[in-house]
């Protein structure tokens, strides 16, 4: 059954061999792209949303959701030490199943999430923005934003490195404030109180409020489409996304005990900025204006990074045929797919415009969970197949089946419109793909 023949591949030109992608990230570089791609705006409400559903046990909730996105992302971490490509996903399911249709569509399924996510942050930008310099023209700043960052990115990855660097910096360093103002007020609280309103068992409880938290974690995945500009990948791929998934579930344990431990649960629930509730009672000095700031660098970096990952996964698709050849070239000097940066752009700018597609972004969750379920059968697939290369890093059989079993309970647990329209995204990927 798994003894048949890998299907073959469309390799880069030789033109595109000798202008590759320059390989510019070591280890540490990766690991704050991981952690930077994790962390985001998010955190700061949907610690929020997860008090309300477990109350105190929220802190046991995130390191639930870390252990259930482990198994995916151990099973990320091998297929990137054996495949690391930049079309990433796309790559590994035509390598696994060799149906071009089906690796078009997870390509496209990814991009749709990454560029639905940056859309999404370029109008947050916008509306925070606005609250530091007063009221300016919402599309003058998307347009603006989204320039800027064309232009970091076409620079190059070291560059771009340079700005994640910073923007995760700050971001990291806001949520490492909180822990800190808020430590004198640890053990003041039974840490596995559940709200009285509870109708299920602690367990029962406590998977729920993972179902709502995994998200927080999504994100390591991208690793995988920078893997071409990434020193000794084979090595370095698999380390940095496992240490960066421990870094952020730390930290996002460490911010919960402090928010349940300075601001009562119940309370903590219906505050609209429930990070913002701790600051204001653990530390009534700080300026709120400061994490105004801390959220615009945030944004920066959401946006930012899911540009690399798209205009990454767009070239690679087409280094591997399933897109126009044209977007899989890359600038001669720079060493960056650049018409591809280009054309994510106008992409970008478009969906920007629409307004709020937030509904779209979270259907678009439901697809890359849809992703990871076939990713992760596509590894079972290969191990199984006689001739495929070994990496460095290996799991047993039983991770990525966990795994996927883990990503198809949160699809069932998806909210019945986040489902309904991602069914509708699917055959127009479909039909993408046939004309």
């Amino acid at each position: 059954m798994t003894d048949a023949p890998a299907p073959q591949l469309d390799e880069p030109s030789p033109a595109n061999k000798h202008h590759a992608l320059l390989r510019t990230m070591g280890l540490w570089s990766l690991v704050v792209y991981g952690v930077g791609d994790m962390l985001g705006a998010g955190i700061y409400v949907t610690i929020g949303q997860a008090v309300g559903v477990v109350g105190n046990t929220v802190w046991l909730t995130f390191l639930a959701s870390m252990l259930a996105a482990m198994f995916t992302g151990l099973s990320y971490a091998c297929l990137g030490s054996r495949y690391p490509r930049s079309a990433g996903a796309a790559y590994i399911a035509q390598r696994a199943f060799g149906r071009p249709m089906l690796s078009y569509m997870i390509g496209l399924a990814v991009a749709a999430s990454g560029l639905t996510s940056m859309a999404t942050a370029s109008n947050g930008f916008a509306e925070y923005f606005s609250k530091l310099t007063g009221p300016l023209p919402t599309r003058l700043v998307v347009i603006g934003f989204i320039i800027v960052l064309t232009m970091v990115n076409l620079r190059g990855m070291r560059e771009s490195t340079w700005l994640n660097i910073l923007c995760t910096t700050i971001e990291a360093g806001g949520l490492v404030f909180i822990v800190i103002v808020g430590l004198r007020y640890w053990g003041n609280v039974d840490y596995l109180e559940m709200p009285q309103h509870a109708t299920i068992g602690p367990t029962s409880l406590v998977l729920q409020g993972a179902v709502l938290t995994f998200y927080s974690f999504v994100g390591f995945e991208d690793l995988l489409n920078v893997s071409e500009e990434v020193k000794d990948v084979e090595r370095n791929l698999p380390r940095a996304l496992i240490m960066a998934l421990i870094v952020v579930a730390i930290l996002y344990a460490a911010v919960s005990i402090t928010a349940i431990s300075v601001v009562p649960h119940a309370e903590l629930a219906r505050s609209g900025g429930p990070l913002v509730e701790v600051v204001r009672r653990a530390a009534p000095w700080c300026p709120p204006i400061l994490f105004t700031g801390v959220c615009l660098f945030a944004i920066t970096n959401t946006a930012l990074l899911n540009y690399i990952m798209g205009s990454r996964l767009i070239y690679g698709m087409a280094q591997q045929g399933l897109l126009p050849a044209v977007l899989g070239r890359v600038h001669a000097k720079r060493r960056t797919p650049h018409v591809a940066i280009l054309a994510l752009m106008l992409v970008v700018i478009s969906l920007a415009m629409v307004g709020d597609i937030k509904v779209l972004a979270k259907a678009t969750s439901v697809l890359l969970l849809a992703v990871f379920t076939i990713i992760n059968l596509a590894l079972v697939v290969l191990k199984n197949r006689s001739g495929e290369p070994k990496g460095t890093f290996e799991v047993p059989t039983f991770v990525p089946v966990i795994g996927a079993l883990i990503c198809l309970v949160l699809i069932w647990h998806a909210q019945i419109w986040e489902l309904l329209i991602a069914l509708i995204l699917l055959p127009a990927i479909a039909i993408l793909y046939v004309l």
